[in-house]
């Protein structure tokens, strides 16, 4: 049997993976949430699958995306991520990390968790898309125009319109498996 999944999954069996058990299923859980707004912020200039192998790593490195712990990281464990071969070194990006923990338990705190926060801008369901081709498919939309400012301004980093619109298709506020994809229908 011939399965038909979207045009950017080729032949990585990890890539494959992602997408068949992943990508696209609405997610509410706080700690994958974070998790997935980290990768995303790592992945900003990279491929996706530069990032989804080195995510054991990442795992690892931030203690499982505990973000009560990141929040708390000092100087000595910063470098020590600096120095981390396993995953993305970016001084940036790592202060992002550290930074985007304390403004997620902010947001955690004003609308008791960070799911119901995020999934507010889509009023709770996702968004079926109708993309025929993965050509198609937007890098950003107006929504996630708007839900990036929102997090900027809540303090967040690394949080452009096309990270933020990439955190929507993997976590499931909307779906972007193209209509001829078997995952389509099913998520």
């Amino acid at each position: 049997m011939n399965i038909v999944r979207c045009s950017w999954v080729g032949e990585d069996p990890l890539y494959i993976q992602y997408h068949d058990e992943e990508w696209g299923v609405p997610l509410y859980d706080e700690q994958k949430l974070f998790e997935f707004l980290i990768l995303e912020t790592f992945q900003a200039g990279l491929s996706w699958i530069t990032v989804l192998r080195k995510r054991e790593n990442f795992r690892k490195a931030f203690d499982n995306f505990d973000y009560h712990k990141i929040s708390k990281y000092d100087e000595q464990k910063f470098n020590e991520l600096l120095n981390n071969v396993g995953i993305i070194r970016n001084k940036l990006k790592i202060k992002a990390t550290i930074s985007n923990a304390i403004a997620f338990m902010k947001v955690q705190e004003e609308f008791g968790t960070f799911s119901k926060y995020i999934w507010s801008f889509v009023n709770g369901k996702p968004i079926k898309n109708k993309w025929k081709l993965n050509r198609d498919v937007p890098a950003n939309t107006e929504l996630s125009d708007i839900i990036s400012k929102d997090l900027k301004k809540r303090g967040f980093k690394f949080v452009g319109t096309t990270v933020v619109y990439a955190h929507m298709q993997a976590t499931g506020m909307v779906n972007d498996h193209t209509t001829n994809c078997f995952r389509y229908s099913q998520v």
